[in-house]
């Protein structure tokens, strides 16, 4: 199987929760663009918690407040593919798996890991190995994200 092929076809729900978290986040994070993106979010109460590489609760902290705060952090975390010694959308694509999806009536609990390294054109590694639980809701028979628990450690120790 291709790294960017979607692993639930024939589950139409799990499969369109796997094409927003996976595979249009990636493609819009790399070309920055946040509008091809902004209606897979229910604004009206979304809640964005940052898990700061803690497995601790303790140290979980309200990174994102409103939508809002978590488009100008998205945004302000595009990188220049430029940067990298190779193709940064297959070593993200690599790195990601979301192989977990808990549906419950029209919720559901995504669970999407990073697990890989992605080598610099200056022999640096930008690391990705972490974890975010997404809340998603169907609103008129499409899926949406309502908020996250996110930037947890992979794995969690249990």
């Amino acid at each position: 199987m291709s790294y960017d092929t979607n692993p639930f076809p024939d589950d139409p729900d799990r499969s369109a929760i796997w094409d927003m978290l996976v595979h249009r986040d990636i493609d819009a994070y790399l070309a920055g663009n946040w509008d091809a993106v902004q209606d897979d979010f229910i604004a009206e109460g979304f809640i964005g918690i940052n898990g700061n590489g803690a497995g601790n609760a303790d140290r979980w902290t309200l990174g994102f407040a409103q939508l809002e705060d978590y488009r100008a952090g998205w945004l302000g975390g595009v990188v220049d593919p430029a940067d990298f010694a190779e193709d940064l959308r297959t070593a993200i694509f690599r790195a990601t798996s979301l192989d977990h999806i808990d549906i419950n009536g029209d919720m559901a609990l995504a669970h999407k890991k990073f697990d890989g390294s992605v080598e610099r054109v200056d022999g640096t590694q930008m690391v990705l190995k972490w974890q975010s639980l997404y809340y998603l809701r169907r609103i008129g028979g499409r899926w949406k994200i309502f908020g996250f628990t996110g930037y947890l450690p992979n794995p969690m120790k249990d």
